[in-house]
């Protein structure tokens, strides 16, 4: 299935120059999203993960529906202030300052294999953050996927970096 004929894309958004993807058109088409989530868990067959973590927030809807195809636990990798109890967190950079991500202290143990799911790689900063939280937490992040990757602003790259498999359903050229 090509998820590309799913995902809209919306000029000057949230500033000229953008061109936005947005897979809220691939979540709400039933096959769409049923495929988009079944090719997800399909790039990682036979591989073994004990955790599945999504990014906020469309991070949560994806990677929850991988976690329950998966039959494995779901982490939600929050912005900072959002999560109810203990917390540990990591600061990264933005254009304009800085943003933090955060877990549950107790929400991966030591030596969890993690998949991260996330929508959307672009340049990879709150990738790397969510990385290098669940590091901290204990556990390792083997393997990432998202649907769509903007292959010119490095995300890959950079998890690949980190040791980390980067897979992606679809990419587009440019912002």
């Amino acid at each position: 299935m090509d998820v590309k004929q799913f995902i809209r894309t919306i000029p000057d958004y949230p500033k000229p120059g953008i061109m936005f993807r947005d897979i809220t058109t691939l979540l709400g088409d039933a096959k769409g999203f049923r495929g988009a989530v079944d090719a997800l868990v399909q790039l990682h067959d036979g591989a073994k993960f004990d955790l599945v973590a999504g990014i906020e927030a469309r991070g949560f809807i994806l990677g929850g529906a991988v976690a329950h195809q998966l039959q494995l636990g779901f982490v939600p990798v929050r912005k900072k202030g959002k999560l109810p109890w203990k917390t540990i967190g990591q600061e990264y950079a933005l254009e304009y300052g800085t943003d933090t991500v955060e877990i549950h202290s107790d929400a991966i143990r030591e030596g969890d294999r993690v998949l991260l799911i996330d929508d959307l790689i672009a340049t990879g900063g709150t990738a790397e953050a969510a990385v290098k939280l669940m590091s901290r937490a204990g556990g390792r992040v083997t393997a990432a996927s998202f649907v769509i990757e903007l292959p010119e602003l490095g995300g890959r790259k950079l998890l690949e970096g980190l040791g980390i498999e980067v897979l992606s359903l679809c990419s587009f050229d440019g912002h």
